[in-house]
């Protein structure tokens, strides 16, 4: 198997660059509220919710609701990325989430449309993208395409910001309940993401984290020596900056070793061919590959960059080791207590446990959620909730349905692919028979 290992320098890819944008209607001065109505409500404007959008678009659904806790398509995504300082996005350029099957411009095309706007590198890319390679795709590229897509298939106009706290299905509609309004529609789609992983209890006890603690998408304070707790890309990322500062860091991984791959690159699962093999198998089987392919991974590009590191001294790895305690004690210093009884003091300490997918728990009823070894009952041709056929999920629920291949971008564009056209396929039977403010009563 050859290996891609690209060359430290694709990390230094500009953000912030001016792009050309379609127009978009303006939002400002709009009711302050959706319609209490509409034929399918989404939840979450992620990349998830973005495909899941443009896709009923093309199908024809345009009366739909994006309800999202930032407001804006893609922006807590991006919000994140910029959190971490990422250039690059570890998906290659034809995992986007474009309509598939409309002839839709894709992130390829996008890319070579503003060729005059990209670096000598970033060219390079496209050209092994264009020549079957696998390539790494600038954020600030990627944003830009996030942000057509939302134009051209008029996501924004239809994404109102709402902490959604219930999803309650009814044999006619679905009611969604946004604190401040209620939304009801015929079908609902869970684009709600992953949320990061806590913390054990038994590190400090439960609760907030000690002064001088905090989680890698939370504001860290700058200088000082730090510690990193953590094995995959997030945690690349933080080290790197820390460096980059100037400040000493000490990194704690469980594992053996680090990962320098990329998931992506794993054609296993990630391909058609892969997830017709996912597919072939049982439960306890797709369990077990999920806990195998699962495991955090960092690119290829910080591999020398923290290797040096460590030779110079500037980078204190701490392999095979599990975290026991965390206390701040007098002055404020952090101290990180291992499983081995090694303890390392440091000014602050960041928690970069990985991500857990949010399967719609909490939001529907447990019963209809239909849990299993933490993941959803959902049907596989459909991506329906099996207890709540009015409820599909697109986004990283679907794992055990699509495999790892459903936590990556493209993965949401497949699903989106099976979700979009059963929803489609229900709208079009049941709107000659009557519409939905007659069915809820409204």
């Amino acid at each position: 198997m050859i290996k891609f290992v690209p060359e430290p320098h694709l990390l230094d890819s500009p953000r912030g660059r001016d792009w050309p944008r379609l127009p978009a209607p303006p939002v400002a001065g709009r009711e302050t509220r959706p319609p209490a109505t509409a034929e399918v409500v989404v939840v979450g404007a992620g990349p998830a919710g973005l495909a899941v959008t443009s896709a009923l678009w093309h199908h024809g659904v345009r009366d739909v609701v994006v309800i999202d806790r930032d407001g804006r398509p893609c922006g807590r995504f991006f919000d994140r990325i910029d959190r971490l300082g990422q250039r690059v996005l570890r998906s290659p350029y034809e995992h986007h989430p474009g309509v598939e099957g409309y002839r839709d411009c894709e992130l390829v095309d996008f890319a070579r449309l503003h060729w005059a706007r990209l670096t000598p590198v970033e060219r390079r890319e496209i050209r092994m993208s264009q020549a079957g390679h696998r390539s790494v795709v600038p954020v600030d590229v990627f944003e830009a395409y996030c942000a057509h897509l939302a134009a051209s298939h008029h996501v924004g106009e239809k994404t109102w910001r709402g902490e959604v706290r219930e999803v309650l299905p009814a044999a006619d509609a679905v009611t969604v309940h946004a604190g401040a309004f209620t939304v009801t529609a015929r079908h609902v789609v869970l684009c709600l993401g992953e949320e990061r992983r806590p913390a054990p209890d038994s590190w400090w006890g439960g609760g907030p984290t000690p002064p001088g603690t905090s989680y890698w998408d939370e504001p860290a304070p700058d200088g000082g020596r730090q510690i990193v707790v953590g094995a995959g890309l997030t945690a690349a990322h933080l080290i790197t900056n820390a460096l980059s500062a100037g400040r000493e860091v000490h990194w704690v991984l469980r594992d053996p070793g680090e990962r320098y791959q990329c998931a992506d690159v794993n054609s296993t699962f990630f391909r058609p061919e892969g997830r017709k093999r996912f597919d072939s198998v049982g439960w306890a089987d797709r369990l077990a590959l999920m806990n195998q392919f699962r495991r955090a991974s960092i690119m290829f590009e910080f591999q020398p960059l923290l290797r040096q590191a460590e030779a110079d001294g500037r980078l204190v790895v701490y392999r095979g080791e599990t975290v026991a305690r965390i206390a701040t004690g007098v002055g404020g210093t952090v101290t990180v207590r291992l499983a081995s009884g090694r303890r390392i003091a440091a000014d602050h300490a960041v928690l970069a446990l990985g991500t857990a997918p949010s399967i719609g728990d909490g939001l529907l009823p447990a019963e209809l959620v239909g849990e299993r070894d933490g993941w959803p009952a959902l049907d596989e041709r459909t991506l329906v909730f099996e207890r709540a056929p009015r409820v599909s999920a697109v986004g990283a629920a679907t794992a055990m349905v699509l495999g790892p291949a459903a936590r990556n971008i493209d993965g949401h564009r497949v699903a989106t692919t099976r979700a979009a056209a059963a929803i489609a396929a229900a709208v079009r039977e049941e709107s000659p028979v009557r519409t939905l403010r007659e069915a809820v009563g409204v």
